[in-house]
């Protein structure tokens, strides 16, 4: 397959029905591979990140199969196995980080590898709180990065205090306190994203949650004993957010989203896109867990608006489509205390504002974010956009590119697969049209 795609000016309407959630598909891999028996796991991503963090866990002995549009995976009973090899994590930061916590907890050695992206991001944030806990973690270079060595086993639980919102420090030191002596508790500054405690309480993993705190019992060095379940990953909400843009900022266009998951801690997208103008209808079709239900987007002219404080955790993979809605709505968009965006698969701040600027956006770059004036009168720039390996970036521009008067090519989209293997066929399928 060719790593560039050209992108055709669209009218993007219909139906569409987005791959599994990322993040809860690796969360579910992992524990589901340390239940006791075999997990019937529906809706599972087939995309290269959840695919690494699944190839992870059966290089640790669990074992794994898709079978009749299900992915079947027979757990460890708690006790993971030494690797043969160092476990190769690909692009996916939230496989890595989250796995750190499991593989500091099993009493196993083990080396962490990545691709160059991965391999440019910072994972002090994790070693802090597991060395805290009693593990050993080696980190490379002056930046602390991968490759990682870790070598853990005989933790002890501990109060952490996040320095900063992040659900994969959070789900980190939360997954390491399953292997611990006593009770580990996890303090947030905000609200982050809850998929993993969701999933210890549908486990009946003991999980308590107070507010900001939570806390949990750990199993101590034998590890952590609970009987596999199915399980039911949901629509992704971060992968319809491109389509609710696309279609959110075309006036009298319509588009109805199936089986998406609505937890409130991912769906802040939708509040932005609704003070922004766009008409939204969510219907809730089932409750337990994390919801899942149909969105239905009527597009509208959109107005600016400021997106910043407790509401960025929520929709920090989401930011660069709101970029794109800025630049295309009325007046001033201001996106504020998103330094976070700069040490994710690139530097989003930067490559957002830098295409931007090449598709005509008057844009001001800031420290942890930017300011937006709009709407733009879109000129289709005569290079290529390059997406430096962020599908994020990559599927941001080909959805702006909808919207202007002439084809672009987007260099480097291989990295679409990652959580969104899908993306090209249902820009055509939507109306779209991609070379």
């Amino acid at each position: 397959m060719s790593n560039s795609k050209k992108v055709f000016p669209a009218a993007l309407e219909g139906t569409v029905t987005v791959p599994g959630d990322k993040s809860i598909s690796q969360r579910v891999a992992m524990l589901a591979s340390l239940a006791d028996g075999t997990s019937k796991v529906t809706g599972y991503l087939n995309g290269e990140d959840a695919r690494s963090t699944l190839a992870a866990m059966e290089q640790m002995g669990a074992k794994a199969e898709f079978r009749d549009d299900a992915l079947y995976i027979t757990g460890v009973a708690g006790t993971l196995q030494q690797p043969e090899e160092p476990l190769n994590m690909g692009n996916s930061g939230t496989g890595t980080r989250l796995l750190a916590g499991l593989v500091a907890g099993a009493g196993i050695e083990v080396s962490m590898v990545g691709d160059d992206s991965l391999s440019s991001r910072p994972m002090g944030r994790i070693r802090q709180p597991l060395e805290l806990m009693g593990a050993h973690i080696g980190l490379s270079g002056e930046k602390g990065t991968l490759p990682m060595m870790i070598c853990g086993g005989r933790l002890q639980g501990i109060g952490y205090l996040l320095p900063m919102a992040s659900a994969q420090v959070k789900s980190c030191v939360l997954l390491a306190g399953l292997f611990a002596e006593g009770k580990t508790t996890v303090i947030e500054p905000r609200p982050t994203r809850d998929h993993t405690e969701k999933l210890f309480e549908a486990l009946d993993i003991p999980i308590r949650i107070n507010g900001l705190e939570i806390s949990i019992d750990g199993y101590g060095v034998d590890g952590p004993r609970f009987k596999a379940r199915d399980f039911v990953v949901p629509g992704d909400f971060s992968s319809a957010a491109f389509w609710i843009v696309a279609v959110a900022a075309r006036p009298g266009a319509e588009l109805k989203i199936e089986g998406v998951g609505l937890n409130p801690r991912r769906t802040a997208l939708l509040d932005v896109m609704k003070r922004m103008g766009a008409d939204i209808e969510v219907v809730v079709t089932e409750a337990l867990g994390d919801p899942i239900g149909n969105i239905t987007v009527r597009g509208a002219q959109l107005k600016g608006t400021v997106i910043e404080g407790d509401e960025i955790p929520n929709l920090i993979d989401e930011l660069p489509i709101i970029a794109v809605a800025g630049a295309l709505a009325e007046g001033r968009t201001d996106i504020r205390d998103a330094a976070e965006l700069r040490v994710k698969e690139s530097d989003r701040i930067a490559e957002v504002v830098k295409n931007l600027c090449l598709f005509g956006a008057d844009v001001e770059e800031k420290e942890d974010g930017m300011v937006i004036f709009g709407p733009t009168v879109l000129r289709t720039p005569d290079v290529e956009i390059d997406s430096h390996g962020d599908h994020r970036i990559a599927m941001s521009m080909a959805v702006l590119n909808t919207f202007s008067d002439k084809p672009v090519t987007i260099s480097n989209v291989g990295c679409v697969d990652t959580s969104y293997p899908e993306f090209w066929q249902h820009m055509e399928q939507l109306g779209g049209k991609v070379e």
